[in-house]
């Protein structure tokens, strides 16, 4: 029986890759665009991110190439390093049977090495647009043996401002071509470049009524900037994260909820504007390796970003547009598989959700932030499993002969099993019990829209402080802490992580020992370890220096 990809026109060594690689049947993108691209049409394919689309026009490519000829005989243009990078694995991956030659042209690099490559010979290039003007600018590729061109994510490419350098690249490349352009919006500005290059091209769109893929669960939670940190710890313990990307809306907040999650114990690694491109390689690599498994994320370093395995999405902050948020989500949930978005709402951003569901066709559920007693139950279950785990390998004869003597000497077993665990798990950052969410619930309206009222049919004002009911008696602190009273708050511009740092880098303690921290306009309230909260006082007579202005703790 025929192979899928056989009665598409794949020839039997590209079908092999394609089994190699995992792919049962074709997605939609690859079942519509191979066989015109065969055909020799030019085609314009429309589809989301994850949908296959890289194989729906690499595998035409290196089908139609005749490799080990000197020059590049087809270009793909992508809009960041990246997505070259990765479609560039991809296509070596694709081409694993054949002698086909590719390389990667993108800023950063040395000139050496690239030039290095083009002086041995290459069958295909896949590059940024910048980069490729800088070599042709510099006569220092040869585009007139290109035959097929690939425009990938064409639509990102003129967000970044490179259509004008796309255009100068398809006046130098033969007019005889065959060119495939991918893209998951069609503006008006790419219709107009695809009408200008393209001669009767093929249209195929993959895009459903949805814009986002039916594999991701879309979630929202209600919740103020300052308790933002404190949710997503609480989520991260609470679900099955294989990899997550969280998005943030600056460069320096990425960096500080990346060191800020490190600290707490959680792997993680910052992507933004300000790393090198060197350091951008290393933190990927690592989070493709699995050894972060949080990658925090700004929209401009994370375009093009193409990575497999991603369970779940976090928008720490909203995206300033639908687009934004549909790129984001479309992260995870790729090839088949299930992904989860979690969208943190500021009471001031609601409206903004309203518009994200009418763009994505579709309502957005709340999502149902674990409680303390979760957790807690979480941490109880995790611990009981590696328990087991250890009984099943035993060796802890010397652990044995301790509990023996420990009974000699009149103690209980039960006792003493239950104080070893109480010692063994110290460790563990304490959970606070205040609520972290916004108390109203988002409804709709007759006319659809969101609203959100109390009981009484009031709105719910967006009130100062950590406190999210405003009007609610705070709670004491957690059995085993203590509550101290910081003299600076939101008016001064403080964040949490300030908070923990100040603490913990003055004094010496883990930031596990700091408990819940109460944000208001003019002061905060910051739980601490009882064990530790003596010398947090008497250190540099209870005084610290934070954001330049001088801090003093008391007892709440």
């Amino acid at each position: 029986m025929a192979s899928k990809f056989e009665e598409l026109g794949l020839q039997p060594q590209f079908v092999q890759a394609v089994e190699q690689m995992g792919f049962d049947q074709p997605t939609p993108i690859q079942a519509a665009a191979i066989p015109a691209l065969l055909e020799g049409r030019n085609v314009i394919g429309q589809a989301q991110t994850g949908t296959g689309k890289t194989a729906a026009f690499v595998f035409p490519l290196l089908q139609k190439i005749q490799p080990g000829k000197k020059t590049p005989q087809a270009l793909v243009l992508a809009p960041t390093r990246e997505l070259a990078i990765q479609v560039t694995e991809a296509t070596r991956q694709m081409a694993q049977e054949t002698p086909v030659r590719v390389m990667t042209v993108y800023g950063g690099q040395s000139y050496g090495v690239q030039l290095r490559q083009i002086d041995r010979g290459v069958d295909v290039v896949v590059g940024t647009p910048g980069r490729l003007m800088d070599l042709l600018k510099k006569k220092l590729l040869d585009l007139s043996q290109v035959k097929y061109l690939v425009l990938d994510e064409a639509d990102e490419m003129l967000e970044m401002g490179f259509i004008e350098d796309v255009e100068s690249i398809l006046k130098s490349i033969p007019a005889e071509r065959q060119i495939a352009l991918f893209s998951a919006t069609l503006p008006q500005v790419i219709r107009k470049l695809a009408n200008r290059y393209m001669s009767d091209p093929l249209e195929v769109s993959v895009m459903s009524g949805q814009r986002t893929v039916a594999e991701t669960t879309q979630q929202y939670l209600r919740v103020r900037d300052e308790n933002k940190q404190s949710v997503l710890t609480r989520i991260l313990e609470a679900e099955e994260i294989n990899s997550a990307l969280i998005f943030t809306r600056t460069k320096a907040r990425a960096q500080e909820l990346s060191d800020e999650l490190n600290r707490l114990g959680y792997p993680a690694g910052a992507l933004h504007g300000d790393l090198n491109q060197e350091k951008r390689e290393w933190v990927l690599n690592r989070f493709r390796k699995n050894v972060i498994h949080l990658l925090v994320a700004t929209d401009v370093a994370a375009r093009g970003l193409d990575i497999e395995n991603v369970s779940h999405v976090f928008n720490f902050d909203m995206p300033e547009d639908t687009e934004d948020y549909i790129h984001r989500i479309g992260r995870t949930g790729r090839a088949g598989k299930k992904g989860n978005a979690i969208t943190f709402i500021h009471p001031r951003e609601r409206g903004r959700l309203s518009q994200v569901e009418n763009s994505v066709k579709q309502t957005i559920a709340e999502y149902v932030l674990p409680t303390r007693e979760d957790i807690l139950q979480k941490r109880d279950e995790r611990f009981a499993e590696q328990l087991t785990e250890q009984m099943s390998a035993g060796q802890f004869k010397r652990e044995a002969a301790l509990v023996a003597k420990m009974t000699e000497f009149g103690f209980n077993p039960m006792e003493i099993a239950a104080a070893a665990i109480k010692l063994a798990r110290a460790s563990e950052t304490p959970v606070p019990s205040m609520d972290l969410v916004e108390p109203m619930p988002i409804s709709r309206n007759q006319t659809g829209r969101r609203d959100s009222r109390d009981s009484r049919g009031g709105r719910d004002q967006a009130r100062g402080g950590n406190f999210p009911s405003g009007g609610r008696a705070q709670r004491g602190p957690e059995t085993g802490m203590v509550r101290l009273r910081m003299n600076l708050g939101n008016q001064h511009g403080l964040r949490p992580g300030d908070v923990v740092g100040a603490i913990a880098s003055e004094v010496g303690i883990s930031g596990k020992d700091i408990g819940a921290i109460s944000i208001n306009v003019d002061h905060t309230l910051v739980d601490v370890a009882e064990k530790h909260a003596r010398l947090v006082l008497q250190k540099s007579g209870g005084k610290y220096s934070l954001r330049g202005k001088t801090v003093v703790l008391k007892l709440a």
